[in-house]
């Protein structure tokens, strides 16, 4: 059984379903590419999954040594290339909740953020500039 089916639903949209949940997402091609620029695009959707992928790893690794990253968030920009269209950098800036972490923790959830595997799938020419906001 496959993870996920994807329509393309015409004018330069797709509809997703995660098959086990039955979530959807939709994806429209951006302004700058032609769309209607209404949904995510597909490389948003890479950019965020980005994002998503070092939150849950870090919230997995926060579990584990009991430490609270409740309310964490992420701030993502994605810059896009020409020549071939594609997507040349992600800036993911983590703003973490106001509670004091201790070097040790610091470093836990950091290592664990770029061992995410979407960050481990990338290609290397796809930079990933990671910036921590450590309340102290």
């Amino acid at each position: 059984m496959p993870t996920i089916k994807t329509t393309y639903t015409g004018h330069l949209r797709t509809i997703a379903i995660h098959m086990q949940s039955g979530c959807e997402i939709i994806t429209d091609a951006p302004l700058d590419n032609h769309g209607q620029g209404e949904s995510f695009s597909p490389t948003d959707l890479l950019a965020a999954s980005l994002g998503s992928c070092m939150l849950t790893i870090m919230g997995i690794a926060a579990k584990s040594h009991s430490i609270s990253i409740d309310d964490a968030r992420v701030e993502i920009t994605k810059i896009m290339a020409t020549d071939p269209r594609r997507v040349a950098e992600i800036q993911i800036i983590f703003f973490m909740p106001k509670i004091v972490y201790s070097d040790k923790h610091q470093q836990i959830l950091v290592k664990s953020a770029h061992t995410c595997p979407v960050a481990l799938s990338l290609h290397p020419n796809v930079k990933q500039t990671i910036v921590f906001n450590f309340h102290q």
